[in-house]
């Protein structure tokens, strides 16, 4: 079974199941999707489209030879049995209103056969278990029955594919802690505009050997270069969740980057990945596809295209890697999810208080959760 490549395709792409810019026709996405050309690790989560996707993702695969690709899953929300719970998602499979530990093993087997059979294949290269609750980053009883998946053969590697937005950073390493030896990968979000916070997981991912696959990438599309000031976002897209002007910022950050990739000749979406690359355990990079509304628009063919023309070695140097920390420093820029000081209340499906058990877990990483974990400015 293969590793995920140092780059690869979401099936997010192309706003049929996240809506980002316009929603492409199913053949063209399939096309996209489809691994060649330069890109040989495609990722599906059976959540999207309640498991749409992955049909998607079987037509993508259809003729090509297992060995030829990485396949990467991810389960987890329960649309079989769950309710959907707004931009959160179907409720998390470890849900007390859907059902107890002693059936966590057997969730998990029916769902990641059931994403199999859609795909068309009969096993995973890396299955994930996807935007957890607080239970999914401590269960043993969860940790234990992903490792059976892979002992049996249903998936090559395991990981933890923390969402759906910013934040999980100590949650992510308390995983790590409890589970690091069964645990292979982990997916972070992570690009030049965004070190924070995942940046504060490197070290422990160092220390339990957990590779990691990062994706957004493409901070929102900016790095693909046809978003700028005044960009028109439609109701739904899922970039209108993001806070203050990105976009404005961004491209103003952009701007002073460009020097940086035309010194090597990269697009900036191929800096962005080299970047993103270059920081401690990242094996594999997935921006997000999107094909832009309006006039002027680039092809998201053309973009597929970029990355899969990415070098395959890192070719900046140190000191232009800390000039971009310079210049994309996002610290304190948002309220993160997960465990955060910001965060008074009940515990809920992607938010919970920060407790003792976690405050000594920051410690120890010298994380100091007042100054490194919260909102200092919009």
């Amino acid at each position: 079974m293969k590793n995920p490549s140092q780059s690869a395709l979401g099936a997010w792409s192309g706003g049929r199941f996240i809506h980002y810019g316009e929603q492409i026709g199913e053949q063209r996405l399939v096309d996209l999707l489809r691994p060649g050309n330069g890109i040989d690790t495609l990722i599906t989560a059976d959540a999207y489209g309640a498991g749409a996707a992955d049909l998607i993702v079987g037509q993508a695969l259809e003729g090509l030879a297992r060995e030829d690709y990485c396949l990467t899953g991810a389960v987890g929300h329960d649309f079989y049995e769950g309710q959907r719970r707004g931009a959160k998602g179907f409720q998390r499979f470890t849900d007390s209103e859907l059902r107890g530990s002693e059936q966590y093993a057997s969730y998990l087997r029916m769902a990641t056969e059931k994403s199999l059979e859609r795909c068309g294949v009969d096993h995973f290269d890396l299955l994930l278990l996807h935007n957890p609750d607080r239970v999914g980053y401590t269960s043993e009883v969860v940790w234990e029955a992903m490792a059976q998946l892979r002992e049996e053969g249903l998936t090559g590697r395991i990981g933890v594919a923390p969402g759906p937005a910013n934040g999980f950073t100590l949650d992510i390493i308390d995983c790590f802690e409890r589970f690091g030896e069964m645990i292979d990968w982990a997916m972070v979000i992570l690009n030049p505009f965004e070190p924070w916070p995942s940046r504060l997981v490197l070290p422990a991912a160092q220390r339990h050997d957990v590779s990691l696959l990062a994706r957004v990438v493409d901070y929102g599309g900016i790095f693909h270069g046809d978003v700028a000031p005044g960009h028109h976002f439609s109701e739904t897209d899922h970039r209108r969740y993001r806070p203050g002007d990105w976009v404005q910022s961004g491209s103003a950050k952009l701007d002073e980057l460009r020097p940086i990739a035309e010194r090597h000749g990269l697009t900036t979406l191929q800096l962005a990945c080299q970047w993103t690359l270059a920081q401690p355990m990242v094996r594999c990079v997935a921006p997000t596809l999107i094909q832009e509304e309006g006039e002027g628009a680039r092809a998201i063919e053309e973009k597929r295209a970029e990355l899969a023309a990415l070098p395959a070695g890192i070719v900046l140097t140190g000191k232009e890697i800390a000039q971009i920390d310079a210049v994309g420093d996002n610290a304190g820029c948002m309220a993160l999810k997960g465990a955060a000081p910001d965060y008074e209340g009940d515990p809920v499906a992607d938010q919970w208080p920060l407790d003792e058990q976690l405050a000594a877990l920051a410690a120890r990483w010298e994380i100091d959760p007042d100054s490194q974990l919260r909102l200092l400015h919009a």
